[in-house]
């Protein structure tokens, strides 16, 4: 039996970079799932002994506990990515990866707060979070395109690191806020070629671009 339990909401993007994850690095995990929408399950007693910020994913790895997504992410690579592929040891390529983590957990936010708006009906100023998204999307599909000019397919190194893996979802599930994908053609071009990842999974508001 596997020692790693994902506290998971199905629905919910930063838990399905952890799943991404754990299906990409073919890593035997269960998964525990968490009533956020309606019930607030991650509010809860029993879950804030786990994580007191109150959210979701959590991921215990026996005795080990971790909470936000971005530190679960580089965990899983650093401990079952024995090729070093998702997070590189060479410092300059180690820096690129990091630079868009960094970029996830502090840029992208107001993305993920648009669509649980748009989806979930909690409080927020959807029209000033899709703004502020648009804008972040920009920075990216900027980066992209140079990138793809240079002859490079992916975000940061030659093929695909955990940079990739955090912005995807982001980006590919903005059209569940009113995100036209047709604005950023770099990322457009970019999500199918994740989609050919061994272990790609999808979830209910990702494009099947053909």
């Amino acid at each position: 039996m596997s020692s790693i339990t994902l506290y998971n909401y199905e629905l919910d993007d930063s838990c399905y970079r952890v799943r991404l994850a754990l299906s990409m690095l073919k890593i035997p995990h269960e998964t525990r799932a968490v009533d956020m929408v309606p019930g607030n399950e991650q509010k809860q007693p029993a879950m804030l002994a786990l994580n007191p910020q109150g959210a979701v994913p959590i991921l215990t790895d026996g005795p080990l506990t971790l909470y936000g997504t971005e530190a679960i992410l580089a965990y899983l690579a650093k401990a079952y990515d024995a090729s070093g592929t998702w997070l590189p040891a060479d410092p300059a390529a180690f820096g690129g990866v990091m630079q868009w983590l960094v970029f996830s957990a502090g840029t992208l936010p107001a993305a993920i707060e648009a669509r649980k708006v748009a989806l979930f009906d909690v409080p927020g100023d959807e029209h000033a979070l899709r703004a502020e998204s648009r804008s972040a999307f920009r920075i990216m599909d900027d980066h992209m395109t140079l990138r793809q000019l240079g002859g490079h397919e992916w975000f940061a190194g030659d093929g695909p690191t955990l940079a990739d893996l955090t912005l995807f979802p982001i980006f590919a599930l903005s059209r569940d806020f009113g995100i036209d994908h047709d604005e950023f053609p770099g990322l457009r071009r970019w999500i199918r070629r994740f989609r050919a990842i061994p272990g790609f999974r999808t979830m209910p508001g990702i494009p099947d671009y053909h």
